[in-house]
């Protein structure tokens, strides 16, 4: 594919000669680099095969006076996977492969992973469906205006030269010119034919880097995961919206505040302190005073809408329309120590500080440890390590290793049924932060759907967690640069 832009099958002698011939040198008689040597050696080649019987002496003389006939074609490296699911296969088996001597790549392993196919491309078509919306809603918003800015709303200025000063052409442009910057933005601006992503398809256009770093900052990409809590097997894995463009994986490496997602830890360390969902607390202005690093510092959280109702609400309630200030009341009542301590039991890896404000997801987690956690909650109490590849297979078709889940119980099984009754209130209770689910077919069998919405700071980071009794899926939408906001 690299070298004549089709398939194997479809060679001719001439081609599989010289693909053979490199073997032995993969730089020294490299088609395009040392085009006569490749030539060279494809004849010795050829001239085996015709030794060997492979080939009659009319078609060992036509393929020897052939071209090389080069036709090159794009692919992936293939040490980077092709997709965020080899990808993500690949780091998943990294341990085993170091500690077992395997190389994945010339071993002729067949690797069986524990992704449904149904489910993947219901989930690749939701992200490829849904996220098309999204940017158009993003862009229609910030329609003539900077969308750069900081937490109170200004321009933030530089913000393209800082992204540019990361890149390689950069770098390179700072070594050639010994840092004059007016050299360097000189060439930076220049416009160039070049191909850029967007939701109608790769698109040729004429933009300076500078262009180019203006259209990818305002791109939204998406993390997507579902596992079955039961297993840890993971039945959907969808890393960003385009591997080609986009290699970063937000299900696994990138980390992000996860706002109101993370309340229920908060509820969790509630109902692990005698709380009930019925426990009935006020809408109200709240402040809390607490130390930081030997520094004593105040809390005055906000509801989304900026209004404290003066309501009084059940837990459950408060949680199904996602109320900051009962959040917060909690929070003090059993201490954010314990806020931290639940989560971590459950599954959040990541550092957390511990703050008044961890309940509302100021720490920055990743969709796979989200995931992971409230898996917990639909697997009465038990923690599990997700999966990813269940069966390996040699190349003489030994299975050489398989792969379970470990599970540990963290909390207890009826605290994690009301965990998961709590979940079910964005959907059921009033103004429940979920409820436009309702207008999806999604109750048949007796079903049962609960979930959280959740965004961070300054309208930066979108989540969605949702629950059924065999499946958790979490979702994040957002920009890779942090200052840019919904």
């Amino acid at each position: 594919r690299r070298y004549f832009n089709k398939h194997p099958g479809s060679l001719t002698a001439a081609e599989a000669a010289v693909l053979i011939g490199m073997l032995k040198g993969t730089t020294l008689y490299n088609p395009v680099r040392n085009p006569g040597r490749s030539l060279e050696r494809r004849n010795v080649v050829l001239a085996q095969m015709q030794k060997a019987g492979f080939l009659n002496q009319s078609d060992y003389e036509a393929a020897r006076s052939a071209p090389l006939g080069l036709h090159l074609g794009e692919v992936d490296e293939l040490s980077s996977g092709d997709s965020y699911l080899r990808t993500a296969v690949e780091r998943w088996l990294e341990p085993w492969c170091t500690e077992n001597g395997y190389d994945i790549y010339v071993d002729g392993l067949k690797i069986y992973t524990t992704i449904h196919s149904r489910v993947q491309r219901h989930a690749e078509t939701a992200v490829a469906d849904q996220m098309k919306i999204l940017q158009q809603r993003l862009e229609n918003a910030w329609h003539g205006e900077i969308p750069w800015r900081d937490t109170d709303g200004n321009v933030i200025d530089g913000f393209l030269e800082n992204l540019a000063a990361r890149t390689t052409y950069y770098q390179q442009l700072d070594r050639k010119y010994q840092g004059n910057q007016d050299s360097i933005f000189y060439y930076l601006n220049q416009p160039k034919p070049m191909e850029v992503f967007t939701w109608d398809g790769p698109k040729q256009v004429v933009f300076s880097s500078m262009d180019s770093l203006a259209h990818y900052a305002m791109m939204l990409n998406a993390g997507l995961m579902s596992m079955d809590p039961y297993t840890g097997e993971i039945k959907a894995w969808v890393g960003g919206i385009d591997y080609r463009y986009f290699k970063y994986d937000h299900v696994y490496q990138a980390k992000r505040q996860a706002g109101s997602t993370f309340k229920p830890f908060a509820y969790l360390a509630a109902l692990e302190a005698g709380k009930s969902p019925c426990d009935q607390y006020v809408d109200q202005y709240v402040r809390i005073t607490y130390m930081e690093d030997g520094e004593q510092k105040i809390w005055e959280p906000k509801n989304a809408d900026w209004v404290f109702s003066g309501r009084e609400m059940s837990l459950r309630w408060a949680l199904g329309r996602s109320v900051n200030s009962i959040t917060a009341q909690l929070t003090e009542e059993v201490g954010w120590d314990k806020v931290v301590d639940a989560a971590k039991r459950c599954g959040i890896t990541s550092p957390l500080s511990s703050v008044p404000s961890v309940s509302l997801g100021s720490n920055d987690v990743s969709v796979f440890e989200m995931v992971n956690a409230y898996a917990t909650f639909m697997n009465r109490g038990k923690r599990v390590e997700p999966i990813l590849v269940s069966t390996i297979v040699d190349y003489d078709g030994n299975v050489v290793a398989t792969f379970r889940t470990k599970e540990t119980q963290v909390i207890s099984e009826e605290i994690a049924w009301l965990m998961g009754y709590m979940l079910r209130g964005t959907m059921e209770e009033p103004e429940g932060t979920s409820q436009a689910l309702w207008e999806w077919d999604l109750w048949r069998n007796r079903n049962q759907i609960g979930g959280k919405t959740g965004t961070s700071s300054d309208y930066v980071d979108g989540w969605y967690m949702g629950v059924t009794k065999d499946l958790v899926t979490g979702v994040w939408v957002g920009c890779d640069e942090r200052s840019i906001h919904f």
